[in-house]
């Protein structure tokens, strides 16, 4: 039994279907890999040393052999940033790296968090 062919005028529809499903697929595919690069982190264990600092550890992930910059944040109970402290770290070959700094705050800090990393 041979499949019916569209109409002409319905041609053009299943071509540009196509094309945009394709273009879906690309798309996609471009996102889940470009999702992927790039160095990552994340948060871990942080202890309050006093009123004047916090002490954090963090694991950072894909350095790929790059040095990183990273900005950690120490908060208060509502939320409030009362210490930053930027960091810049050795280029490091492994899969994850552990790091532990210690944020200096001007007032007694409930967490400290890293805010942000980056390639230097």
């Amino acid at each position: 039994m041979a499949i019916p062919r569209p109409a002409p005028e319905q041609r053009k529809w299943w071509v540009i279907g196509i094309v945009g499903v394709l273009i879906g697929i690309g798309l996609a595919t471009w996102w889940g890999i470009s999702a992927t690069r790039g160095v990552s982190w994340d948060n871990g264990p942080f202890t309050v040393n006093d009123s004047r600092s916090v002490k954090v550890t963090f694991y950072v992930t894909n350095q790929d052999g790059k040095p990183v910059r990273c900005t950690l944040e120490a908060q208060d109970i509502t939320h409030n940033r009362v210490g930053v402290l930027t960091v810049d770290l050795p280029a490091s070959h492994y899969t994850t790296t552990e790091y532990t700094r210690t944020i200096p705050t001007v007032a007694k800090a409930v967490t400290g968090i890293v805010d942000h990393c980056a390639y230097r």
